[in-house]
Order: C-alpha cells, then structure tokens, then sequence
C-alpha cells in the first residue's frame, strides 16, 4: 500500500484550515482498511428550498470541507467535482485545496432560484461526469439531501443501473431524524441484491437536523464504512479493475 495521495506538508501549505479534517479523514481510513486506497470523490449537493438554512448557516460548506479533506487521501489532485441539483442540475462546478474556503457558499449563492428536489438529474450529471472523465479509479459520491424525491421510481431506477458503474453512492440526509422523508433513502439502502441491483452500490446514514456538531471523525466514518464491502463485491463482479 503507498500512503495517502497527498501528503500532510501540501496540506499546510495549500489548506492549513483542513488539516484537523485531513489527519481526522487518515485516520478513519486506517480503521477501514482503505490507507493507501485511490478514488475519484464527487460531492452532491442539494439546492432545494427547503435547504436554505443550511447554506445560510455554513453546514454546506462544512461537509464539502469534510469531503474535501477524504479527498486529499483519496485523489492526487484533490478536486472534487461538485454537483448542485433541485428540479435539474442547477450547477457542476470544482472544489480544490486551494481557495476552498467558502467556495461553495459563494457558488450556491450566484445559483438564484432554489427548485424542488429531483434525485435522478443529479445521479445522471455524475455518471456523465465519470464516464467523460475517462478515469479507471472507483469513486465514491457523496449525495447529500434533506428529503426524498419527487420522482422515487426514476431515482430506484438510476441507482439500480449506476450498479453495474464503479460508482458508490454514500447518501446523507440533514434534518428531522424523525422525518418520514427519508423512508425513501432508508429503502434505497436496502434494495435486495442481486433482485434490483447487481452490487449493493448505495449507503445512508442521517446527520440530523444540525450536521456541524457531528464530530468529524464519526462523519468520516460514517461516509467511507461502506465502501470497503462495496469495493470488495464490485472487484469480484469485474466492476472495478483499478
């Protein structure tokens, strides 16, 4: 195994406000048996209205933050396309170490109207992205929402195709826990393999209603626990060559 694809000296110098995050990420992939591990990282933002306070509160900004720093590990450029999505695709823009912060902040804040919330535009952004992207690496998409879809069938029906692509779809919902609005997600976590899907491709897990006082290392652990499994089943089903 090498080490992680960016050392903690660039982080320093590049990103001195993620290196609490990157030592914190390291170590939690140690715990997962993934140091040393390269993928491509994909954030997925939720630009819906009923997300506004947590723009307006920096919870956004805070877990692209996170992903930023799992990133470093991961990914020897440490970009990370990042995906704004309510009715459709209201934005693909970068994140990187260097002026990350409050860059997604500012790029929400330049999108105007905020939709309603529509699951399978977004998923269909990503998987252009990978596919154009040409890379051989597997990725790990990190989907955040705070509800279920509109359209639930053409959501089951993108993740259950997405499964036969070196995709992970680590779901994280923001608000209620109590919240019957992420039914949906928690049965999209379960869809029976190999009925629906060719691989278990997708996770969830909840950051309640105020995602910044998670601690960071039980977010990473919580972001990166299931794929471990998930890049074991792909290997074995020829899904991932890298």
């Amino acid at each position: 195994m090498t080490g992680s694809a960016i050392d903690l000296r660039k982080i320093e110098e590049t990103a001195p406000a993620l290196v609490s995050l990157y030592k914190s990420a390291g170590t939690s992939l140690r715990t997962h048996g993934l140091e040393g591990g390269r993928a491509a990282v994909y954030l997925v933002l939720d630009y819906s209205g009923s997300m506004r306070p947590y723009y307006n509160d920096g919870s956004v900004q805070a877990l692209a933050d996170v992903v930023l720093g799992l990133s470093a590990h991961f990914d020897d450029d440490a970009r990370v396309p990042v995906v704004f999505f309510s009715t459709e695709v209201d934005a693909v823009e970068e994140i990187s170490l260097a002026g990350h912060e409050g860059r997604v902040t500012a790029i929400a804040a330049g999108l105007g109207h905020m939709g309603k919330t529509v699951y399978h535009a977004a998923m269909d952004a990503v998987i252009d992205h990978y596919l154009d992207s040409g890379s051989a690496l597997p990725a790990l998409v990190v989907f955040q929402t705070d509800g279920g879809p509109i359209n639930k069938l053409a959501a089951e029906k993108y993740l259950c195709k997405a499964a036969r692509l070196p995709l992970f779809w680590q779901f994280i919902g923001f608000g209620n826990t109590r919240s019957t609005q992420f039914d949906f997600l928690r049965r999209l976590d379960e869809l029976p393999v190999p009925d629906k899907r060719v691989v278990d491709n997708a996770g969830y897990f909840h950051a309640g209603p105020d995602p910044r006082t998670v601690p960071d290392a039980q977010l990473y652990d919580r972001l990166v626990g299931e794929f471990p499994a998930w890049l074991a089943a792909a290997r074995a089903a020829g899904i991932v060559r890298a």
